[in-house]
């Protein structure tokens, strides 16, 4: 177990290093993050209490299409450096590289999202002092992550991977989104935790899930 989790802890320490030195995948998701909420906020003319109602869904959107363009760059730059036969033949746990990547994921949205939900929270009369919110953020960005970084091992080796996992990825992440929008939208609106409820209990089954078939999957997904 301790082995395991050296390995988890090696891949996310390497992945956070690499992008440390590059600052190329939090900068490109960062820039598109905030042209879309400039798009959104000068392109839609409704007033501040439709905004704020469209609020969720908006981040969501955002963040989700932020994350696809992040987790395209999950494998294939390992495969373009040719580092991700290495890490196949390290002797560790497969499954520990799919946890690794998976928490490198979860960690670059998470920056994205600390350093763009102030801009959200000025265009979209947000209150930020809210933990049910920062936790749906947690949980839906760790579903998200989950879900894309297996698939995104899947597309890796394809030419067309750049189209190929949005396609594979949003019916697959459709439920963790809608969970995600209302439950947001229900602590954006003041309206509780018993109306986010449902749509918490959705993302941490999914939570469970997927990181569950990644553990189990991600190996043979690999050696295809």
């Amino acid at each position: 177990m301790a082995s395991f989790v050296s390995a988890i802890w090696a891949i996310l320490r390497k992945d956070i290093a690499a992008e440390w030195r590059s600052r190329q995948l939090v900068t490109a998701m960062l820039v598109f993050v905030v042209l879309v909420i400039f798009i959104f906020a000068f392109t839609l003319d409704i007033d501040t209490l439709t905004r704020r109602q469209i609020a969720a869904g908006v981040l969501w959107t955002t963040f989700a299409f932020a994350g696809t363009l992040g987790l395209n760059r999950t494998l294939a730059s390992e495969g373009e450096r040719g580092s991700l036969d290495g890490l196949l033949l390290a002797p560790v746990e497969r499954s520990a590289i799919y946890f690794g990547k998976t928490l490198a994921n979860l960690f670059f949205m998470l920056v994205v999202e600390i350093f763009t939900l102030p801009l959200y929270a000025v265009f979209y009369d947000m209150s930020l002092a809210q933990p049910g919110l920062w936790l749906v953020l947690l949980l839906g960005s760790w579903c998200f992550c989950s879900v894309g970084t297996l698939l995104a091992a899947m597309a890796a080796q394809a030419r067309s991977r750049e189209l190929l996992l949005p396609v594979l990825l949003l019916p697959m992440a459709l439920p963790v989104l809608v969970a995600a929008v209302r439950a947001s939208s229900a602590f954006v609106n003041g309206l509780g935790l018993e109306y986010a409820q449902a749509s918490l209990n959705i993302l941490v089954v999914y939570g469970l899930i997927m990181p569950a078939l990644g553990f189990m999957f991600f190996d043979f997904i690999v050696e295809e």
